[in-house]
């Protein structure tokens, strides 16, 4: 049996100081460690969060780019170079 936990988690973009509330539900386990993270490091839980979801990103972009570079040796998919790239966005 699993236990949830649910959060309300407000990020902060520091480069606009935006703010974006999300609700989500994770693990009762994962909500312990997160708890005793925060506490321990002095951090609040967005942050943790914040933080731990933008290494994650920065792993599944290099996944992502990893599944490209193989379609485009099996020869699906094309390669267009930045010029046509930057002509077609104007700039």
């Amino acid at each position: 049996m699993y236990t949830y936990i649910v959060y309300n988690m407000c990020i902060v973009k520091e480069a606009k100081d935006m703010q974006v509330r999300h609700n989500i539900t994770i693990d009762a386990e994962i909500s312990e460690e997160l708890e005793s993270l925060a506490r321990e490091l002095g951090e609040k839980k967005s942050t943790l969060i914040e933080k731990a979801l933008t290494v994650y990103f920065d792993l599944l972009d290099l996944h992502v780019a990893r599944k490209r570079l193989k379609a485009l040796e099996k020869g699906k998919g094309r390669l267009v170079d930045a010029e046509t790239v930057w002509k077609n966005l104007g700039l």
